[in-house]
């Protein structure tokens, strides 16, 4: 009898029908959790997280940044605002398609005020201003000829006068936000006229995800409208967030503090900018790319020169100058804060020394030209003195941070010692651009030791250390036990030392994760951290930490995080790679199969197998051998990734053909693990 007309191989080969679908992705930045929030008015972003005040160690550590900053230094607050043209209807509400709201600023109508320091008592007074800058929305000149829509996004959407039409550069996170802020000011405001070309400055979701709210796919195909991006761009934009999606995404949404109450004990930035928009992240591949520093484009007319930024702020990077209106745009290699080396969501490091250096080549090249300086997030710098001083101070920052990493690294420091030894120095500190609201100088520092040296300290008893709850249980014992150690820890949460209380009280947690005293207090000392923390990932951090710590992890329904485009321009290799990540070791310990996957629309083959707990492929080939073969679209394929449809309903439909021992197909699916979003973070 065959494997098909077998019925226990009936039975298996629906089990390998249904398994097969489970085959998703994650997009990162925690977008799909805001999405659920925005939905769900029974989560903790509404109901609070039972937050308690600031201490009194954590006013007289805010007061020393309130006396210690220039707030009397009112530049920024002109640049924020110069050039404003019109705004969407206050407070900024974008309406999402599916229903509620892609974007309210009216969220954060908390925080007002001017360069003064007026900040609450739980809020950093130097993230405070941060937050009342990016409290500025509407569309903006920077230049005749060059204009910002800021505000209704993390990012940054710039648009150039061409010859005939616009040029579009970093349109959003999500076609519900680019939509509305091209038709309602845009448009009236600057004139109804084609696009002619889009730039992604580089690969992150916040700087292409819009495009499909501005752009018709068909005007792509056809040739009117092109879209430029740096080398590498497609791979880096998909790539980046399918191996280590799911718990990137995680990860995210304490990043960006989505389950988190807007108000001043809960998010109040950012720290690029006020939060990610709602929705869609869409993805149209570029047409052209740039390739080579020194390399001109002439898009619609408009001269650029463009200098190349890989592995700087995103493994896909560029910068360009615009001769014609003395403009640079600098991308997200020099914003107005401290950037990441590493970020707290996880992504690969990022090479500080290569960052300034693509900074230097910028003044070399163009330092006696600007006039003018845009990026992808915050507000433009203004003068050719202004901005090489601004420039000089980002790459100095960089340069700094990397070289006295190695240098005491070289000395025979371990990364911790570096990270609490190191701060900027006063001539780079005390610039409002190179504070810490998004990266900060110890994690960063932390993250150049790591680049160059990887994660161990050269210190032998960290190279096998125990894992958490097992560190845990003898930490806690050793220390008289969980009572002992909550008491202990009382005494130093009186005297305001917190990041000690984190330490050892995460002991207890994990050791004995159902001692809510532990947990409480615990949750205390990330309040009173993060009420302090001048970057908002810290704070957006360790608020979240506390709200779970407290309440617990709360399922809230999300839809799904497959983003259409981001599956459809996914290479077919990628897809494998995940499979193998998806392998459970344990379960395919000692077991094998080989099936080859066909492709027939895109003329891909491969061989798949199994051996030694661990995936492999061959590309162009098939095996005669084979215990199986699938055959189908790649198009098929897709929509079965995006939810769409199933493999049994295509297999009954005709569509795919699933040829020799389903029965093996089946068993190969039960040794793939399906992740769990709701992952624990700060319990075991």
């Amino acid at each position: 009898m065959s494997d098909e007309n077998n019925p226990a191989s009936a039975t298996k080969r629906r089990d390998f029908l249904k398994g097969v679908a489970t085959v998703g992705i994650a997009t990162g930045f925690g977008t799909v959790v805001g999405e659920a929030l925005a939905q769900n008015p029974a989560s903790p972003k509404a109901t609070g997280t039972g937050a308690k005040p600031p201490t009194k160690a954590t006013r007289d550590a805010n007061a020393v940044y309130a006396n210690q900053l220039a707030f009397d230094d009112t530049q920024d607050f002109q640049d924020a605002t110069r050039g404003l043209i019109a705004t969407l209807p206050d407070p900024g509400i974008i309406p999402s398609s599916k229903g509620g709201a892609a974007w309210d600023l009216g969220q954060f109508a908390f925080i007002s005020g001017g360069p003064d320091n007026n900040a609450p008592d739980s809020v950093n007074p130097s993230l405070w201003r941060n937050a009342k800058l990016n409290m500025n929305h509407g569309l903006f000149e920077v230049v005749d000829g060059i204009w910002q829509v800021r505000g209704y996004d993390l990012s940054v959407m710039s648009i150039i006068r061409g010859d005939t039409g616009w040029i579009v550069i970093d349109p959003l996170m999500t076609e519900d936000a680019s939509v509305v802020v091209w038709k309602q000011l845009v448009v009236p405001h600057l004139g109804d006229r084609p696009i002619t070309h889009v730039i992604y400055t580089h690969s992150h979701a916040d700087h292409y995800g819009g495009i499909r709210g501005i752009v018709d796919e068909a005007d792509i195909k056809s040739g009117k409208i092109k879209i430029y991006a740096p080398a590498g761009f497609t791979e880096a934009a998909v790539g980046e967030n399918v191996i280590a999606g799911n718990a990137m995404s995680r990860r995210a949404a304490y990043m960006y503090g989505n389950l988190l109450p807007r108000n001043p004990t809960g998010v109040v930035d950012g720290g690029l900018g006020k939060t990610t928009s709602i929705g869609a992240i869409t993805l149209i591949t570029p047409t052209d790319f740039a390739t080579t520093t020194g390399q001109k484009l002439t898009l619609d007319g408009v001269d650029m020169t463009v200098i190349m930024a890989p592995e700087s702020e995103a493994p896909s990077e560029f910068m360009f100058y615009i001769p014609k209106f003395k403009a640079f745009c600098a991308a997200e290699d020099a914003t107005h804060t401290l950037h990441n080396l590493y970020t707290l969501r996880g992504a690969k490091v990022r090479d500080a020394l290569l960052w300034s250096k693509y900074l230097q080549a910028a003044i070399d090249m163009f330092g006696g030209e600007m006039e003018v300086l845009f990026a992808s997030h915050y507000w433009p710098t203004w003068g050719n003195e202004r901005i090489v001083a601004f420039l000089k101070a980002q790459r100095d920052m960089y340069r700094y941070l990397h070289d006295q990493t190695m240098r005491l690294a070289n000395t025979g420091f371990t990364p911790l010692e570096i990270a609490e030894t190191v701060r900027l120095p006063d001539s780079l500190a005390k610039h409002w651009y190179c504070r810490s609201y998004y990266g900060t100088v110890f994690h960063d520092l932390v993250a150049q030791y790591n680049l160059r040296l990887g994660f161990f300290d050269g210190v032998p008893a960290n190279l096998h250390r125990l894992p958490p709850v097992e560190n845990g249980k003898r930490y806690v014992e050793f220390m008289g036990g969980s009572a002992a150690v909550l008491q202990k820890a009382q005494h130093y949460y009186d005297r305001g030392e917190y990041r000690w209380v984190a330490e050892v009280v995460n002991h207890v947690v994990f050791a004995d994760p159902q001692n809510v005293a532990a947990k409480h207090m615990l949750a205390d000392a990330y309040e009173q951290m993060g009420y302090q923390a001048e970057s908002a990932p810290w704070r957006n951090f360790y608020l979240t930490g506390a709200m779970e710590l407290r309440n617990g992890v709360h399922k809230v329904p999300f839809g799904s995080s497959q983003s259409p485009d981001t599956i459809k321009a996914m290479p077919l290799e990628m897809f494998l790679d995940y499979q193998g990540v998806r392998l459970n070791g344990t379960r395919a310990a000692g077991k094998s199969i080989t099936f080859n996957f066909v492709m027939t629309d895109t003329n891909e083959n491969y061989v798949v197998g199994v051996e030694n707990s661990a995936l492999h492929y061959s590309k162009g080939k098939t095996s005669d051998s084979a215990d199986a073969s699938v055959t189908m679209t790649r198009a098929d394929l897709n929509e079965v990734m995006m939810g769409n449809t199933s493999m049994e309903k295509l297999v009954m439909a005709g569509k795919t053909k699933i040829t020799g021992s389903t029965p093996k197909l089946g068993e190969f699916v039960s040794w793939l693990d399906n992740f769990d979003f709701w992952f624990n973070i700060v319990t075991p």
